[in-house]
């Protein structure tokens, strides 16, 4: 059975999170349900992380197994076709070994979190940015933000229903930088690793607000994490100006 790697991009505002529901609309179920209309189903497909409620993609990357070998692009244009109106697309297509998978054998996972920074309410951007109407101390945050960097045990941002074995992590690096954006003054949180806890990214960042709203300094941010409780850790953010944006394999899987 010829295994293909699907980039994937959407739109959460619609969707449960990328992992199949009973009664609720997903990502997965989606590119399972268009799948079906090209191969009898069912179907399966594995990705690189389950994204939550709300939360969007630039580059999820997904893996299919499917009966015919099919032209790469003509399958992305098929599945394409068949996602319609869901804000679903495969941006990429390539076929891959079979023991090739979309978690497993990813590096690293990248994060961009969207904060919209201005008075007037939010149109264009609607459930693409997390809205503050305040401006936020970037140097500050970054200042909390860097001790964060490394290796430690993040039980005070992992949500008490992670289903982790273990709140130790590695995070590569967390970035955050001022932006002209399309609608206004962005705020953007780069964050890398090679695995997150369940609501890691958006407690990082309700934390870090609080820090460039004045209300925490950058040492509290290290105070926190050197807690290890649940309880030490700041408002938890809103999903939807999350987006996984890329995922890293040992070889550029879509090159």
């Amino acid at each position: 059975m010829p295994r293909f790697a699907l980039k994937v991009e959407y739109q959460g505002a619609p969707f449960a999170g990328w992992q199949r529901q009973k009664d609720q609309p997903s990502v997965q179920g989606a590119i399972e349900h268009a799948l079906a209309k090209l191969e009898p189903g069912p179907h399966t497909i594995a990705a690189a992380g389950r994204t939550d409620a709300g939360v969007h993609a630039l580059g999820q990357v997904a893996h299919c197994n499917l009966m015919r070998d099919w032209d790469p692009f003509r399958l992305s244009e098929a599945l394409n076709y068949h996602l319609k109106p869901a804000p679903v697309a495969i941006m990429a297509c390539v076929q891959v070994a079979d023991d090739w998978h979309a978690r497993f054998s990813a590096l690293e996972r990248q994060y961009l979190f969207r904060i919209l920074t201005r008075r007037a309410p939010v149109t264009h951007d609607i459930g693409q940015v997390w809205h503050l109407k305040q401006d936020l101390d970037v140097d500050a945050m970054q200042a909390g933000a860097d001790m964060l960097i490394g290796r430690h045990d993040f039980t005070t941002f992992r949500s008490t229903i992670c289903q982790a074995e273990s709140p130790v992590k590695t995070l590569n690096a967390l970035r955050i930088e001022r932006v002209d954006g399309f609608s206004g003054p962005e705020i953007h949180f780069h964050v890398r690793a090679r695995s997150f806890l369940h609501n890691q990214v958006r407690s990082f960042v309700g934390t870090l607000e609080r820090v460039g709203a004045g209300s925490w300094s950058p040492q509290d941010v290290g105070d926190a994490l050197e807690a290890r409780e649940r309880a030490a850790c700041g408002p938890v953010c809103p999903g939807l100006g999350l987006y996984l944006a890329r995922v890293e394999y040992p070889e550029d899987v879509f090159a």
